[in-house]
């Protein structure tokens, strides 16, 4: 206990051990990284803390009033034998991915109703007839933002009766393809969550039973498989993305100026945006090749297989950041349609968007710097501030939906043009307040 309290102190102090991100194979634990971590807590090697900066990691325990610690028994091998490298890299992978997928949704709504699509593709029946639980609830959500009888959008309105009968993949298919990405974040999730409240040690000593027992658990395995599978799933959200940013740009498809910008030829607006977000893409699919399918045997035959899951949360943690920036650019490029479309308004929850981007980023008159736009932006979405914004008015139209179809299994708040409930108007009455306050 009084190495646990050693650490804690440590940790609540921010003295920080240097690990190295490369050097292990994930199989008898993270051997090399959490001896780097063990290293700096025994006072050798580096440390880094917010008083001393980088330094010798004694000198940065004494100038914090701390001592290093002096291992017990089986203690030294307890702190090395484990998979929580992988698992720390994989968490912060895990909370990120799961805070772009919900903000990424709203973004793919945004773009739609710019790009004129409709909303029809995401009628509740239609889901309900492949219910898988990640596509209800991406449907759900995009209808929340696009209900006409609930949020009219004047932009909707205008092209309503248009003769297209339906929308590019990349609009129409966003719950089939979002919905199992939310599947897929949520098995890491419950694989990383028994993961890291497990004993990942070797051996195991069972004092109630008075024995030692060597075992595996220490093998990187679940974690490195799910991470993997983290990554190809997440890397989809920025495959749609940037194709519907081709769409935005390209005045064929948006019906809009070339590359969303005035003076065409003086100015070349996103298209160098769009070339950013191409290449992260691109190097997605790279990276998004399994690592946990490679084994090296090591350790003189005995780790005959191995997972090589440090190499899963590295390349997952990258791809997310990725992915981020590719939704950061859609985002940008989706509020410039907006300006295009002026004075007609979209939706309220998505106009809430267009203020909290336009409150970091102003629109786009001719070409400027735009790398500290995407900057801003990528660091909204970091934080949660596009969710943190249009959450509310999801809550509140799924609260109606629920107690709408409690009552009739029959009814559908996005099939046709019909007269609103009484729970109906009181929401549109609510979100109208709500914008009028802000206003």
């Amino acid at each position: 206990l009084e190495t646990i309290q050693q650490m804690i102190d440590a940790l609540n102090a921010s003295c920080l051990s240097y690990v190295p991100e490369k050097g292990t194979v994930g199989a008898s634990g993270d051997l090399g990284p959490l001896s780097h971590l063990a290293l700096g807590l025994m006072g050798e090697g580096k440390m880094w803390s917010p008083k001393t900066g980088w330094g010798n990691a004694l000198e940065i325990l004494n100038a914090n009033g701390l001592k290093p610690i002096k291992l017990q028994a089986k203690e030294g091998i307890a702190l090395i034998n484990g998979t929580q490298f992988i698992c720390a890299l994989g968490c912060e992978a895990l909370y990120r991915a799961e805070m772009i997928l919900k903000q990424a949704t709203i973004i793919a709504a945004l773009s739609i109703d710019v790009l004129q699509g409709t909303p029809k593709a995401f009628d509740r029946d239609i889901h309900i007839n492949r219910p898988h639980a990640g596509q209800m609830l991406i449907a759900s959500r995009l209808r929340a933002l696009l209900d006409s009888n609930v949020h009219p959008s004047q932009i909707r309105e205008s092209h309503k009766d248009c003769s297209r009968v339906q929308d590019p993949y990349t609009m129409r298919c966003v719950p089939q393809v979002y919905g199992v990405v939310h599947d897929t974040l949520t098995f890491a999730r419950s694989v990383l969550t028994v993961e890291i409240n497990s004993a990942t040690d070797n051996p195991m000593v069972f004092a109630n039973r008075g024995e030692t027992i060597s075992g595996g658990n220490f093998h990187g395995e679940y974690p490195a498989k799910v991470l993997d599978y983290l990554a190809i799933g997440i890397h989809e959200i920025s495959n749609m993305s940037e194709r519907r940013l081709e769409r935005l740009i390209h005045p064929a498809y948006s019906e809009l100026p070339a590359f969303l910008v005035k003076e065409g030829g003086l100015n070349s607006g996103f298209m160098l945006a769009q070339c950013t977000a191409a290449s992260l893409v691109s190097e997605n699919k790279v990276l998004t090749h399994p690592s946990s399918v490679d084994s090296i045997t090591t350790s003189a035959g005995t780790e005959d297989h191995v997972s090589m899951g440090g190499f899963a949360a590295r390349k997952a943690l990258t791809v997310v950041e990725h992915v981020e920036h590719v939704v950061a650019i859609e985002l940008l490029a989706a509020c410039q349609a907006l300006e295009f479309h002026r004075p007609k308004k979209t939706t309220a929850p998505l106009e809430e968007v267009y203020k909290v981007v336009r409150s970091v980023v102003p629109k786009w008159n001719k070409d400027r710097f735009l790398a500290p736009d995407i900057t801003s932006v990528t660091q909204l979405l970091q934080e949660g501030k596009i969710w943190e914004v249009v959450e509310p008015y999801i809550t509140a139209y799924e609260d109606v939906l629920s107690s709408t179809t409690s009552n009739s299994t029959h009814t559908k708040l996005s099939s046709s043009l019909r007269p609103l409930s009484p729970k109906e108007t009181t929401y549109l009455t609510y979100s109208q307040t709500k914008a009028s306050v802000q206003t």
